[in-house]
């Protein structure tokens, strides 16, 4: 299986001077794409994770935020990504977007939201969002699908939609800071365009091109 890709090409004077002004550009045509119908959930990110013996994980999450600061995700906090992350920080983002013929590949170290910011986002959440929150024990192991449910409808019976529901203190966000990101742009005969931000210790940033 194989697909010729035709997209235009990156060029480093098209890039923007800061990489998360570029990804923004980048994000906003994917969100256009969304709306367009050609793309499907583009604040969807692969993060990968690695456990203390070294064994690599990786999960499809969503974006919630992006800002000079960095990527930021929500999660519960006994989840194996969680646990991971508390041991080592390090971690990797992907966003794919095929339909572009686009990827953004992020590098960076993870720690976690503030919990006045967390329960500020929270409370942006739909109703059932929230009761999910506090039902599953994420990545434990259950008997069975109506074990989770019958946790949910005890909740639901517990907070009904006039109810507030509280924020669970097992759960939270990570903000991911960048320290490189690389910008992929398919080309035709896989001479692929890659350009790479990486941090500098001042907080500028350099540009290099990688080879296919």
């Amino acid at each position: 299986m194989r697909k010729q890709y035709r997209a235009d090409g990156l060029a480093e004077e098209d890039l923007a001077g800061h990489p998360m002004d570029q990804f923004a550009r980048w994000f906003e045509d994917a969100a256009r794409a969304a709306l367009h119908g050609t793309l499907y959930e583009p604040n969807a990110m692969v993060v990968s994770t690695v456990d203390a013996a070294g064994r690599p994980s990786s999960r499809t999450v969503l974006l919630k935020q992006y800002d000079t600061e960095g990527f930021v995700f929500y999660t519960n906090y006994g989840s194996r990504k969680a646990l991971d992350l508390a041991g080592n920080p390090h971690v990797s983002l992907l966003f794919p977007w095929h339909p572009l013929a686009r990827q953004v590949i992020v590098t960076g170290t993870a720690r976690r939201t503030g919990r006045d910011e967390t329960a500020a986002y929270f409370r942006t959440r739909p109703h059932g969002s929230q009761l999910g929150a506090w039902a599953s024990a994420q990545s434990t192991v259950i008997a069975s699908r109506s074990e989770l449910d019958a946790a949910y409808a005890e909740l639901e019976a517990r907070y009904p939609e006039d109810e507030q529901v509280p924020v669970p203190p097992h759960w939270g966000g990570f903000r991911i800071t960048p320290e490189t990101i690389e910008f992929w742009q398919g080309r035709a005969n896989r001479l692929h365009d890659r350009l790479r931000y990486t941090a500098r210790p001042d907080g500028t940033w350099t540009v290099e091109r990688l080879s296919p």
